[in-house]
């Protein structure tokens, strides 16, 4: 089963856009191993909290990734 897990800030996605995240990521994975796979692929769009997550040494956040 195909599987991809998108980590997002939190409040910064409508439903709409998760929405086109889970199709497109599904559609990616048909396209590659062919539409068999199409029913069985699980998208997570998984929102982290405010500062719940770093690269290195640098802790991010909405204010530091929208500079």
């Amino acid at each position: 089963m195909p599987f991809a897990n998108f980590k997002v800030p939190a409040g910064t996605l409508s439903a709409e856009q998760k929405e086109t995240i889970v199709h497109r990521a599904t559609d990616l994975y048909a396209e590659i191993y062919g539409d068999h796979v199409r029913p069985n692929t699980m998208v997570l769009v998984e929102e982290v909290a405010d500062g719940g997550w770093g690269i290195g040494y640098t802790v991010l956040t909405l204010a530091r990734l929208t500079e």
